[in-house]
């Protein structure tokens, strides 16, 4: 045999060998951008959609309550808030001084999170195996759940919560599947950041514990890796922990406070029902086959199947609200679709690779005006009672025939108008002591943002983080 022909010999030893075989090609390199693409076209697509449509209607309504007061926070930089950690305030102060304090611009940054997470679902089917139709599947999925959808609407901690949650489960179907142990490092940096976002990414963790512990694949809780992430996001968040203990852990009595006195107390069915209309009832089959497809696909994938029932449970029991479940469905509504693309294949079933599609778009467009204000408020409120979905109750205080995520956006610069009237009847004495005191933080906001236009004062105000930042040094005699 010619040496040639050979690669052992051409290559003199088997290490030589496989090395070479290892290095690629320059048509491999060239064929790279493309071959990574491949499947991928339709979620690119399907993100860039959602991103038109969202900044297209982002100034149909107003600023929502939490956004005046997010701009507010923005303005007393800290390592902490009263209700949350600091990075998403970090990131609106970024986004204001870089492009301004516009619906438009403000809502950028939430929007993009969101088609990020509709290409994370889409590039954890690719890691688990799944085809070009399951990767579609699941960007449209995701598209249709109009949870995911509202929340990615406005600049609030919700959609960055969701993108990292979808970051460190795709990290973690990784590990699992590639056993990368190394890359616990990495999901501890991204769990840090998700904690420095908003705290409930903790039930992730907890629920991955389990998960892990009621598997074969608890061998990687006894591995430095694991350990080694632990550390990286205890140190990632160990800034807010400071900030907390210097001012009497804040936030533990805000959310003790919430638990007890604020969010409703729901069954496990209510709650359950909940997520069958949060994340679109077409939606059921393909996530409750993802639990099916993780717990019988592959054994080293089942500590996912049992990720969502702990996670459930965990929530329930601390009466949390409904919408905090929605950031673990990606990678549920991935493992789903690669379990209906098997089921399609295998039983030739190719109606149901049809239907299920246009079921998704049709029931994505009719609940749209639910996650978009496409709709103006009285067209919106028929609509609604159209289709019999009132509002739900998730706060013990009244609801009215507009959800409160949207009364939330309406009245605040006709408020601060008033108030501006009645400052500028006073004297130039009179106002140089006057305090304006509200008492909530929308209203304070409401003061703080618009009144700039007025001459205003910044607000006093008892809750939340106002209550840290003092009341001044006027006297309030007006």
């Amino acid at each position: 045999m010619p040496a040639s022909s050979c690669p052992l010999l051409r290559y003199g030893n088997r290490q030589d060998y496989r090395q070479a075989e290892r290095r690629p090609t320059m048509r491999d390199r060239s064929a790279q951008p493309r071959i990574l693409m491949e499947g991928l076209w339709i979620p690119f697509l399907l993100a860039l959609i959602q991103l038109a449509v969202q900044v297209l209607f982002h100034n149909n309504y107003g600023y929502f309550r939490d956004e005046l007061y997010y701009i507010a926070c923005s303005n007393h930089l800290d390592y902490g808030y009263v209700d949350q950690p600091p990075l998403s305030i970090v990131l609106l102060w970024v986004s204001r001084h870089l492009l301004g304090d516009s619906l438009q611009a403000i809502r950028l940054l939430p929007s993009l999170a969101g088609g990020g997470v509709i290409i994370l679902g889409a590039l954890t089917v690719r890691k688990l195996g799944g085809g070009k139709y399951a990767q579609a599947l699941a960007a449209l999925s995701v598209v249709a759940s109009h949870e995911l959808l509202g929340k990615a609407l406005f600049f609030s901690m919700n959609p960055f919560d969701v993108l990292f949650w979808a970051l460190a489960l795709y990290t973690v179907v990784i590990i699992l599947v590639e056993n990368k142990p190394k890359l616990w490092i990495l999901f501890g940096i991204i769990v840090g950041l998700g904690l420095e976002n908003k705290y409930s990414i903790g039930f992730l963790c907890i629920g991955l514990v389990i998960g892990l512990l009621l598997t074969r694949e608890r061998k990687e809780l006894a591995t430095a890796w694991f350990w080694l992430g632990a550390a990286m996001a205890f140190l990632v968040f160990l800034p807010h922990i400071i900030w907390e203990i210097r001012h009497g852990l804040p936030s533990l009595e805000f959310m003790r406070n919430a638990s007890q006195y604020k969010n409703v107390n729901l069954s496990a069915l209510a709650f359950f029902f909940g997520q069958l209309r949060n994340i679109n009832a077409f939606n059921a089959p393909i996530w409750l086959g993802g639990i099916y497809y993780f717990l019988f696909s592959n054994a080293r994938l089942r500590p996912l199947a049992w990720l969502y029932p702990a996670v459930f449970v965990a929530m329930v029991l601390s009466n949390a609200k409904i919408y905090y479940l929605s950031p673990i469905y990606p990678v549920y509504l991935a493992g789903g679709s690669i379990a209906i693309e098997q089921l399609v294949r295998k039983r030739s079933w190719a109606w149901v690779k049809a239907t299920l599609p246009v079921a998704l778009i049709v029931s994505a467009i009719m609940i749209s005006p639910f996650a978009i204000p496409i709709l103006p408020v009285s067209q919106f409120v028929r609509y609604e009672k159209f289709l019999h979905l009132a509002p739900r109750v998730e706060e013990r205080t009244p609801v009215s025939d507009v959800p409160q995520y949207y009364a939330d956006q309406f009245g605040w610069e006709e408020m601060v108008a008033l108030v501006g009237k009645a400052y500028q009847k006073l004297t130039p004495a009179e106002q140089a002591q006057c305090v304006i005191y509200v008492r909530n933080y929308g209203e304070a906001g409401a003061i703080d943002f618009f009144g700039k236009h007025y001459g205003l004062p910044a607000a006093l105000c008892p809750h939340n983080s106002y209550w840290l930042w003092g009341p001044g040094l006027k006297t309030g005699d007006v």
